[in-house]
């Protein structure tokens, strides 16, 4: 009875992460990455050295859909790779064409580990000797469907998370003994086909959780941890453009994220990659079109201006999608499900007040792609005071370069009428150690930290009785 239950237990572990994605890893060293990615001739192995702006093409032998998963730990030049049926083969040589050699022929899917020849088989199992012999882990406490794993920075510390019994809930497991115990960490109110992606962050206890929501209208949200998984926040959405996510994976240097974007349309006539880098744990991206296949891909977008005001609320849409030759533009301004306009770039007046959803839809040639943002428009009373709370939720913080030396760009958007505004710097003991003034009139102010010593500080900017803190890292 106990090896029936067992062997229930690693065909749902199985069944459930055969469809996982894990396309995207961290190389050894600060900007170096690995992804699996398109060619003209069927799929590849890609290397960069600088953040996924340029790659190298290192095998370019597979049909469509061959490579599972890629995995480097921290030797140089040492990649993995999962072929379908289970496959593991491994390059001490970046992945070039004709260095793979054949490890294992019994593993799903592979979590780069905290030192050189070490691997995880997700959660089941692990390696040290380079993906030649696996130990099992004995998993006491899992249940549930398992939807994706990774490790901590920790020692013995790792994840798994599972969709539980009820429909709406799913699971993070936590184990402090590499995966001998887990115990439920947190608890989503999320659908449990709801497709996660998980990834380690830089310190210990850093995590973060891409999730596709958009069956739900919530879209593509990247929360963060940094308690070990006890508590999240929100950093970003991804409703446009509304690309593919392929995998995400944090880097070897503070706040740094990465997340891989794969754009297929017309049987793979078009076929692109967007590399979205962050060095400010997500809330800011800066993107990187390494690969190019066929042309431009239809992928819809839009802004609006203003976005926030007193009734009658007249709103200017602009048109950002992309592709050449679109058909139809079908524009939804209050996500009633009635198109109000069909125009490329309309103008429509809000009489009520609230907070509206906008969708867009484009056709062109045989795709059709839409664009949504929750929540975009805010119309309030005109004879009420300027909503605050309103306000406060859009202003944004952020400095780069990060880590720095010895001088750092803080980036801010303030609420209107904001008044006496200062950003207080701080050093790892609270203490502070320098005020920078700042007004509506700028949006950005350098910090010279000269006279200061390497560590950690935070910056803190307050707007009335809201305020907003980071971190940053000033490496001599």
């Amino acid at each position: 009875m106990k090896n029936t239950i067992l062997l229930l237990l690693f065909l749902t572990f199985i069944s459930s992460i055969l469809f996982a994605d894990y396309a995207i890893t961290r190389g050894p060293d600060i900007g170096k990455i690995y992804f699996i990615g398109p060619t003209v001739t069927g799929e590849g192995i890609y290397h960069s050295t600088d953040f996924g702006e340029t790659v190298t093409c290192m095998d370019s032998s597979y049909y469509y859909n061959q490579i599972e998963s890629i995995c480097a730990d921290l030797t140089s030049g040492s990649v993995y790779c999962i072929l379908q049926f289970m496959d593991l083969y491994y390059s001490n040589n970046y992945g070039q064409q004709g260095s793979w050699i054949f490890r294992n022929g019994s593993i799903s899917r592979v979590n780069s580990g905290r030192s050189e020849g070490v691997l995880y088989n997700t959660i089941e199992s692990h390696s040290n000797d380079y993906g030649i012999n696996f130990i099992q882990h004995q998993l006491n406490g899992f249940f549930g469907g398992f939807k994706t794993g990774e490790i901590d920075n920790q020692i013995d510390c790792g994840y798994g998370i599972t969709s539980g019994i009820e429909p709406d809930s799913i699971y993070i497991l936590i184990s402090n003994d590499n995966f001998g115990n887990l115990d439920i960490q947190y608890v989503f109110n999320m659908h449990w086909s709801t497709n996660m992606y998980l990834s380690r962050g830089f310190e210990n206890g850093e995590l973060f959780l891409f999730y596709d929501n958009t069956w739900d209208g919530l879209g593509k949200e990247l929360i963060y941890s940094n308690d070990y998984g006890s508590s999240w926040e929100l950093k970003n959405t991804f409703n446009c453009p509304n690309l593919p996510i392929k995998g995400i994976v944090g880097g070897r240097q503070p706040g740094e994220l990465y997340i891989l974007f794969e754009c297929i349309q017309l049987m793979h006539f078009i076929n692109h990659i967007y590399i979205y880098h962050s060095l400010d744990y997500g809330e800011t991206f800066t993107i990187y079109h390494p690969v190019s296949i066929g042309p431009e891909p239809y992928y819809a977008n839009f802004e609006a201006t203003p976005t926030a005001g007193t009734t009658p609320l007249a709103v200017q849409f602009t048109d950002l999608s992309s592709g050449e030759d679109i058909w139809s533009w079908e524009w939804d301004f209050n996500d009633d499900g009635i198109i109000d306009s069909y125009e490329q770039n309309p103008e429509y007046t809000y009489q009520d007040t609230g907070s509206y959803t906008v969708r867009l839809k484009i056709t062109a040639f045989a795709i059709e792609d839409e664009a949504y943002r929750k929540d975009y428009i805010h119309v309030t009373d005109g004879n009420i005071a300027y909503n605050y709370e309103l306000s406060i939720s859009k202003y944004r913080l952020m400095n780069y370069p990060n880590p720095f030396n010895p001088s750092t760009i803080i980036n801010y958007e303030l609420p209107i009428n904001s008044e006496n505004v200062n950003i207080e710097i701080y050093n790892i003991k609270g203490q502070i150690v320098e005020i920078l003034a700042i007004c509506n009139e700028q949006n950005s102010i350098e910090w010279n930290a000269e006279g200061f010593s390497s560590g950690i500080y935070f910056y803190k900017m307050e707007a009335g009785k809201h305020s907003k803190v980071k971190k940053m890292v000033l490496l001599k």
